[in-house]
Protein backbone atom coordinates (compact mmCIF):
# COMPACT_ATOMS: atom_id res chain seq x y z
CA UNK A 1 0.00 0.00 0.00
CA UNK A 2 1.35 3.49 -0.41
CA UNK A 3 1.48 4.91 2.23
CA UNK A 4 0.63 9.00 3.07
CA UNK A 5 3.60 10.35 5.12
CA UNK A 6 5.12 13.83 5.87
CA UNK A 7 9.09 14.44 6.10
CA UNK A 8 10.61 17.03 8.08
CA UNK A 9 14.32 18.00 8.57
CA UNK A 10 17.52 15.79 7.61
CA UNK A 11 20.13 13.74 8.42
CA UNK A 12 19.92 10.11 10.18
CA UNK A 13 16.25 8.78 9.31
CA UNK A 14 13.61 8.09 12.22
CA UNK A 15 10.27 7.12 11.51
CA UNK A 16 7.37 7.81 13.94
CA UNK A 17 4.08 5.65 13.86
CA UNK A 18 1.01 6.90 15.28
CA UNK A 19 -1.63 4.65 17.27
CA UNK A 20 -5.06 3.96 16.91
CA UNK A 21 -7.41 6.49 15.84
CA UNK A 22 -4.46 8.71 14.84
CA UNK A 23 -2.51 9.82 12.26
CA UNK A 24 1.01 12.00 10.96
CA UNK A 25 -0.40 14.99 12.38
CA UNK A 26 -0.37 13.91 15.98
CA UNK A 27 3.35 13.87 15.78
CA UNK A 28 4.27 16.75 13.83
CA UNK A 29 5.68 18.73 16.82
CA UNK A 30 7.61 16.01 18.15
CA UNK A 31 9.31 15.76 13.95
CA UNK A 32 9.53 19.62 14.46
CA UNK A 33 12.02 18.81 17.73
CA UNK A 34 14.09 16.47 15.95
CA UNK A 35 14.24 17.72 12.49
CA UNK A 36 17.28 19.74 13.18
CA UNK A 37 19.29 16.58 13.40
CA UNK A 38 17.20 13.49 12.06
CA UNK A 39 15.54 13.10 8.85
CA UNK A 40 11.68 12.36 10.31
CA UNK A 41 9.23 10.47 8.61
CA UNK A 42 5.67 10.68 9.60
CA UNK A 43 3.51 7.98 7.53
CA UNK A 44 -0.27 7.43 7.76
CA UNK A 45 -1.23 3.67 8.86
CA UNK A 46 -3.62 2.05 6.68
CA UNK A 47 -7.31 3.06 7.56
CA UNK A 48 -6.22 6.56 8.83
CA UNK A 49 -5.44 9.83 7.93
CA UNK A 50 -4.80 10.32 4.93
CA UNK A 51 -3.63 7.02 3.69
CA UNK A 52 -6.18 4.72 1.70
CA UNK A 53 -8.82 1.76 3.52
CA UNK A 54 -8.49 -1.80 3.33
CA UNK A 55 -10.58 -4.49 4.73
CA UNK A 56 -7.34 -5.97 5.91
CA UNK A 57 -6.48 -4.61 8.99
CA UNK A 58 -2.95 -6.57 10.46
CA UNK A 59 0.17 -6.14 12.11
CA UNK A 60 1.62 -8.11 9.03
CA UNK A 61 0.17 -5.96 6.21
CA UNK A 62 0.95 -2.59 8.08
CA UNK A 63 4.68 -3.46 9.16
CA UNK A 64 4.61 -4.43 5.29
CA UNK A 65 3.43 -1.08 3.95
CA UNK A 66 6.04 0.24 5.96
CA UNK A 67 8.27 -1.77 4.15
CA UNK A 68 6.95 -0.50 0.88
CA UNK A 69 7.28 2.83 1.84
CA UNK A 70 11.18 3.27 3.22
CA UNK A 71 11.74 0.97 -0.39
CA UNK A 72 10.42 4.09 -2.04
CA UNK A 73 11.58 6.35 -0.22
CA UNK A 74 15.39 4.64 -0.38
CA UNK A 75 15.63 4.00 3.60
CA UNK A 76 17.97 1.20 3.99
CA UNK A 77 19.03 1.48 8.20
CA UNK A 78 17.08 4.08 10.31
CA UNK A 79 15.53 4.60 14.07
CA UNK A 80 11.84 3.09 14.76
CA UNK A 81 9.13 4.53 17.07
CA UNK A 82 5.88 4.21 17.66
CA UNK A 83 3.02 4.88 19.65
CA UNK A 84 0.48 1.77 20.92
CA UNK A 85 -0.84 0.48 17.54
CA UNK A 86 1.90 1.93 16.21
CA UNK A 87 4.42 0.64 18.69
CA UNK A 88 2.55 -2.98 17.67
CA UNK A 89 3.63 -2.39 14.05
CA UNK A 90 7.08 -1.17 14.76
CA UNK A 91 7.41 -4.30 17.05
CA UNK A 92 6.73 -7.09 14.54
CA UNK A 93 8.45 -4.97 11.90
CA UNK A 94 11.78 -5.34 14.41
CA UNK A 95 11.23 -9.30 14.19
CA UNK A 96 10.71 -8.91 10.52
CA UNK A 97 13.52 -6.92 9.42
CA UNK A 98 15.64 -6.52 12.02
CA UNK A 99 18.95 -5.49 10.41
CA UNK A 100 17.16 -2.02 9.14
CA UNK A 101 16.98 -0.89 12.51
CA UNK A 102 19.76 1.03 14.57
CA UNK A 103 17.28 1.50 17.36
CA UNK A 104 13.96 0.93 18.59
CA UNK A 105 11.62 2.79 20.74
CA UNK A 106 8.17 1.45 21.71
CA UNK A 107 6.06 3.78 23.52
CA UNK A 108 3.06 2.45 26.18
CA UNK A 109 2.15 -0.59 24.50
CA UNK A 110 3.54 -4.46 25.16
CA UNK A 111 4.16 -6.14 21.97
CA UNK A 112 1.99 -8.82 22.97
CA UNK A 113 -1.10 -10.01 22.02
CA UNK A 114 -3.89 -8.35 24.35
CA UNK A 115 -7.07 -10.51 26.14
CA UNK A 116 -10.41 -8.12 24.57
CA UNK A 117 -11.27 -7.11 28.10
CA UNK A 118 -7.98 -6.71 29.81
CA UNK A 119 -8.02 -2.91 31.61
CA UNK A 120 -11.32 -2.42 29.89
CA UNK A 121 -9.70 -1.39 26.94
CA UNK A 122 -11.01 -3.52 25.01
CA UNK A 123 -14.99 -2.48 25.15
CA UNK A 124 -13.84 0.86 25.11
CA UNK A 125 -12.19 0.51 21.78
CA UNK A 126 -15.45 -1.39 20.60
CA UNK A 127 -17.93 0.88 21.79
CA UNK A 128 -15.50 4.26 20.11
CA UNK A 129 -15.63 2.25 16.76
CA UNK A 130 -19.05 1.24 16.93
CA UNK A 131 -20.46 4.95 17.96
CA UNK A 132 -18.21 6.10 14.85
CA UNK A 133 -19.67 3.26 12.28
CA UNK A 134 -22.65 4.11 13.11
CA UNK A 135 -22.81 7.83 13.48
CA UNK A 136 -23.33 9.61 9.80
CA UNK A 137 -21.00 11.95 9.73
CA UNK A 138 -22.42 14.02 6.82
CA UNK A 139 -25.61 14.73 9.11
CA UNK A 140 -23.39 16.38 11.76
CA UNK A 141 -23.74 20.35 11.61
CA UNK A 142 -21.01 21.55 13.20
CA UNK A 143 -18.06 21.05 15.84
CA UNK A 144 -20.33 21.64 18.80
CA UNK A 145 -22.78 18.95 17.79
CA UNK A 146 -19.80 16.77 17.11
CA UNK A 147 -18.56 16.60 20.65
CA UNK A 148 -21.79 15.34 22.13
CA UNK A 149 -21.18 12.25 19.87
CA UNK A 150 -18.81 10.29 22.79
CA UNK A 151 -19.48 11.80 26.07
CA UNK A 152 -21.41 8.16 26.88
CA UNK A 153 -17.90 6.78 26.38
CA UNK A 154 -15.13 9.36 27.24
CA UNK A 155 -14.85 11.57 29.82
CA UNK A 156 -11.79 12.79 29.22
CA UNK A 157 -12.32 16.20 26.94
CA UNK A 158 -8.72 15.87 25.81
CA UNK A 159 -9.79 12.53 23.90
CA UNK A 160 -12.68 13.83 22.93
CA UNK A 161 -10.86 16.01 20.91
CA UNK A 162 -8.18 13.44 19.81
CA UNK A 163 -10.84 11.13 18.44
CA UNK A 164 -12.41 14.40 16.60
CA UNK A 165 -9.66 15.34 14.79
CA UNK A 166 -10.59 12.65 12.55
CA UNK A 167 -13.57 14.17 11.63
CA UNK A 168 -13.17 16.70 8.71
CA UNK A 169 -14.90 18.65 6.29
CA UNK A 170 -14.68 17.12 2.55
CA UNK A 171 -14.89 19.44 -0.69
CA UNK A 172 -18.81 19.70 -0.37
CA UNK A 173 -18.39 21.27 2.85
CA UNK A 174 -19.82 18.59 4.56
CA UNK A 175 -18.04 16.53 7.90
CA UNK A 176 -16.59 13.16 6.77
CA UNK A 177 -14.99 10.51 9.07
CA UNK A 178 -10.70 10.54 7.34
CA UNK A 179 -9.73 6.94 9.22
CA UNK A 180 -12.12 4.04 8.54
CA UNK A 181 -14.29 2.73 11.44
CA UNK A 182 -16.36 -0.17 9.86
CA UNK A 183 -12.97 -1.64 8.64
CA UNK A 184 -10.81 -0.77 11.98
CA UNK A 185 -13.96 -2.55 14.31
CA UNK A 186 -14.35 -5.67 12.03
CA UNK A 187 -10.31 -6.22 12.54
CA UNK A 188 -10.68 -5.11 16.43
CA UNK A 189 -9.08 -8.92 16.99
CA UNK A 190 -6.26 -8.20 14.81
CA UNK A 191 -5.49 -4.98 16.51
CA UNK A 192 -5.32 -6.61 19.54
CA UNK A 193 -2.90 -9.18 19.04
CA UNK A 194 0.80 -9.40 19.42
CA UNK A 195 4.04 -11.40 19.06
CA UNK A 196 4.55 -14.55 20.28
CA UNK A 197 6.86 -15.20 23.22
CA UNK A 198 9.83 -17.26 22.33
CA UNK A 199 9.62 -20.74 23.89
CA UNK A 200 12.21 -20.59 27.08
CA UNK A 201 15.85 -21.48 25.59
CA UNK A 202 15.09 -20.95 22.17
CA UNK A 203 17.14 -17.87 20.87
CA UNK A 204 16.53 -17.90 17.27
CA UNK A 205 12.87 -16.00 18.36
CA UNK A 206 14.52 -13.15 20.06
CA UNK A 207 15.07 -10.13 18.86
CA UNK A 208 18.24 -7.97 19.04
CA UNK A 209 20.58 -6.26 17.31
CA UNK A 210 19.66 -2.60 18.37
CA UNK A 211 19.48 -0.37 21.23
CA UNK A 212 15.57 -0.89 22.53
CA UNK A 213 13.61 1.76 24.82
CA UNK A 214 10.22 0.78 25.80
CA UNK A 215 8.48 3.67 27.54
CA UNK A 216 5.58 2.55 29.94
CA UNK A 217 2.79 6.09 30.87
CA UNK A 218 2.63 4.73 34.69
CA UNK A 219 -0.87 6.31 34.85
CA UNK A 220 -1.97 3.75 31.70
CA UNK A 221 -2.59 0.18 32.29
CA UNK A 222 -1.55 -0.97 28.72
CA UNK A 223 2.19 -2.44 30.06
CA UNK A 224 2.42 -3.80 33.41
CA UNK A 225 4.96 -4.77 36.07
CA UNK A 226 4.15 -8.44 35.00
CA UNK A 227 5.42 -7.83 31.36
CA UNK A 228 8.75 -6.38 32.06
CA UNK A 229 10.05 -10.36 31.86
CA UNK A 230 8.32 -11.08 29.22
CA UNK A 231 9.26 -8.01 27.28
CA UNK A 232 12.92 -8.58 28.18
CA UNK A 233 12.31 -11.95 27.24
CA UNK A 234 11.87 -10.96 23.39
CA UNK A 235 13.64 -7.87 23.29
CA UNK A 236 16.64 -8.82 25.41
CA UNK A 237 18.15 -5.06 25.22
CA UNK A 238 15.10 -3.81 25.92
CA UNK A 239 15.67 -1.03 28.83
CA UNK A 240 11.56 -0.26 30.35
CA UNK A 241 11.62 3.21 31.12
CA UNK A 242 8.63 4.51 33.50
CA UNK A 243 6.91 7.90 33.21
CA UNK A 244 5.50 8.76 36.10
CA UNK A 245 2.22 11.43 36.15
CA UNK A 246 1.23 10.06 32.48
CA UNK A 247 -1.50 8.53 30.61
CA UNK A 248 -1.23 6.31 28.05
CA UNK A 249 -1.35 10.20 25.60
CA UNK A 250 2.52 10.28 27.03
CA UNK A 251 3.14 12.19 23.46
CA UNK A 252 0.66 15.22 24.06
CA UNK A 253 0.66 15.54 28.19
CA UNK A 254 4.59 15.63 28.18
CA UNK A 255 5.74 16.89 24.37
CA UNK A 256 9.35 17.48 25.55
CA UNK A 257 10.07 14.06 27.10
CA UNK A 258 10.11 11.47 23.45
CA UNK A 259 12.37 14.36 21.41
CA UNK A 260 15.04 14.17 24.55
CA UNK A 261 14.85 10.85 25.30
CA UNK A 262 15.30 10.07 21.23
CA UNK A 263 18.35 12.40 21.08
CA UNK A 264 20.28 11.10 24.62
CA UNK A 265 19.44 7.51 23.64
CA UNK A 266 20.06 7.49 19.91
CA UNK A 267 22.67 10.48 19.07
CA UNK A 268 23.70 11.20 15.63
Amino acid sequence: MNLFHREYGSGYPIVILHGLYGSSDNWMSTAGKLSDSYRVILPDQRNHGRSAHNELHTYEAMSNDLYELLDRLGVKKFILAGHSMGGKTASFFAKKWPGMLSGLVVIDIKPFAYSPGQGGAGEMHRAILEKMAGTDPSLIKDRDEAHSIFNDIVSSTKVRNFLLKNLHRNKRGGFEWRLNPENLLNNLDNIFDGLELPASGDHKDIISGFPVSFLRAMNSDYISDDDYEDIQALFPAAEIIEIPDSSHWVHAEKPGLIPSMIRENFPV
